[in-house]
């Protein structure tokens, strides 16, 4: 089973330079949108498919530059006898250092044998295959893979087309189950209509194992396709070409009628079962079509819980879903760094893993805001709804993403994870309770800006100190309407030593009031604001509409916050 060693990509698209070592198993890109990810994928496929040409523009070049060359060059390890051949490619044979990723042109004792294909496209938008090594640039050697042997690695891409695979095409996953053929000849005599039911009873004994091998895959992955597959003659097909043979159900309807989400669950399941020579897979946006429970299923048939992994697979997502259900060692973040790109194995280190257990979100998104907690969460979400509606753009726009680290002492433990893989982070948090000092002084020495309240404040401190008389009654009116007037009563007489009550506090505020009401609002049992809804519809409704009148302080670290958000 070939498996992909290194890519590396010169001048295509978006991406400047690229030096990548994937892993075995899955290699999952994440990252915000148009860093990149599917292009790696396009790289690959262009590359390693079996095609004759492909159709390149001045697009495809980075940054328009088509002085220089796209190249991209795949290296290719774990091959078979014949791909290591030395009387077939023995000039192109090549050694692989697994650990140090080095590529040395001498075969080495306890290194691993490879062969690196590269596609180069000039200006001309000609697109040229050739294995590479510097021995045989020497010798003046130039040859690419045979025919044969690049039909059997190139890789099987689900995408836009995949419904392609449920046909005998050349190239396609039937192909790859088993070596049966099959004889189109005598059916195709006859009309269509007899055509399709003659070839049909023929196929059955043809293409049996086949047959048998996707019922029991589709059964597998949980497709409904009935438990007596046919291999018919397509329909629709009006020429006897590649996909004149087509997969259809007991009842003879075609599969690629199936939907996109089923055709892409069955097609991953039956790359599983193709994996000889080639064992790569290319799967964009894997959860396109496809409901949390069968994306889960996607990755099961892939191998994502299996060691050794069964096959090789490059996808990209956008789903928290998806993320949940791999591990830190399946994962990678893609950058865009000055001059080149760069992807970050996310780890296995406990707090990694809890995070991304915990945050899916997080690792989707370019900017990332650790919160104390999910009234700080909800907080910003309402505070943004409103600034939204008043014609700034949202945070959302400028990808930021919010999380709730679940207390004080747990928010660098999230912050640090995130921002030791590059994201852009900043934390909030109250100043009632400290963080470790060391913790959130090595967060702040890497440029990462803390913002926090006033001090000694909580946030109910803040907001009750720092926004006008008439939105602290708001605020109270909207406490007693989430839990009526015995409850909040019960907390002001509590907080002030029974010496206040709530008709009082619907007076005049005092500075004192406003203690007391910060108090109560924080009450252990019951916190009049302390969800994510309630703070948000809050801070929405009440804060937002009140924050010119708020003081200066409060307004410093809404403004700062804001501001930092947008600055990306």
């Amino acid at each position: 089973m070939a498996q992909i060693r290194r890519i590396e990509i010169s001048n295509f698209r978006c991406i400047e330079k690229l030096d990548w070592l994937p892993v075995a198993g899955i290699n999952c890109l994440i990252g915000p949108g148009d860093a990149g990810k599917s292009s790696i994928l396009d790289a690959i496929d262009f590359c390693l498919g079996a095609r004759r040409t492909v159709q390149f523009s001045d697009a495809d070049f980075h940054g328009l530059d088509v002085t220089s060359p796209i190249t991209i060059a795949i290296t290719i390890g774990d091959l078979s006898d014949a791909l290591k051949s030395m009387d077939t490619y023995g000039s192109f044979v090549r050694s692989f250092d697994g650990a140090t990723g080095a590529i040395d042109d001498e075969p080495e004792t306890g290194k691993e044998t490879v062969l690196t294909v590269q596609l180069t496209v000039g200006s001309d938008l000609d697109p040229v295959w050739t294995l590479i090594s510097d021995r045989a640039k020497a010798q003046g050697l130039s040859r690419n893979l045979t025919w044969g042997d690049r039909t059997r690695l190139s890789p099987t891409r689900i995408g836009a087309f995949a419904e392609n695979n449920l046909a005998w095409r050349r190239g396609s996953v039937l192909n790859r189950l088993t070596d049966e053929k099959a004889d189109t000849s005598a059916a195709l005599a006859n009309a269509a209509r007899d055509a399709r039911k003659a070839f049909g009873d023929l196929a059955d004994a043809q293409l049996g194992e086949t047959l048998k091998l996707v019922a029991e895959t589709a059964r597998e992955v949980g497709v409904a396709a009935g438990d007596k597959l046919k291999a018919m003659l397509d329909a629709h097909s009006v020429s006897f070409s590649g996909g004149t043979v087509a997969l259809h159900d007991e009842n003879g309807v075609p599969l690629r009628a199936l939907g996109v989400g089923s055709t892409r669950l069955l097609v991953a399941g039956l790359q599983r079962k193709a994996a000889k020579e080639s064992s790569v897979l290319l799967v964009d946006e894997l959860e396109h079509g496809l409901e949390p429970h069968r994306i889960i299923r996607l990755l099961g048939s892939i191998g994502a819980k299996e060691t050794p992994p069964p096959i090789q697979a490059f996808v990209t997502t956008h789903s928290p879903v998806a993320l949940r259900e791999l591990r830190g060692d399946q994962l990678w973040v893609i950058r865009k760094l000055a001059g080149a790109h760069k992807l970050e194995l996310v780890g296995l280190s406990d707090p990694m893993q809890s995070t991304i257990r915990a945050h899916p979100e997080a690792f989707l998104s370019r900017t990332v805001l650790v919160c104390e907690g999910a009234s700080e969460v909800g907080l910003i979400r309402g505070l943004d709804l409103y600034f939204t509606a008043q014609g700034y753009a949202s945070i959302n726009a400028a990808g930021v993403a919010l999380i709730d680290a679940g207390g004080v002492s747990k928010i660098y433990g999230r912050a640090n994870v995130l921002r030791n893989l590059g994201f852009r982070t900043a934390s909030l948090r109250d100043d009632d309770v400290q963080p470790d000092a060391t913790e959130e002084g090595l967060f702040a020495f890497n440029g990462c800006p803390v913002f926090k309240w006033a001090p000694g404040q909580a946030l109910e401190h803040a907001i009750f100190h720092g926004v006008s008389d008439a939105a602290v009654h708001r605020l109270l009116d909207r406490a007693v309407e989430l839990h009526g007037e015995d409850l909040i009563e019960a907390h002001i007489s509590a907080a002030s030593n029974n010496s206040l009550t709530l008709a009082l506090c619907r007076g005049p505020m005092t500075p004192q009031n406003r203690q007391v009401l910060a108090t109560a609002a924080k009450w252990k049992k019951n916190a009049w604001f302390k969800t994510v809804s309630w703070m948000e519809d809050a801070a929405r409704d009440i804060i937002g509409p009140d924050y010119r009148a708020a003081n200066p302080a409060f307004q410093s670290v809404v403004g700062g916050l804001f501001q930092w958000c947008h600055s990306a």
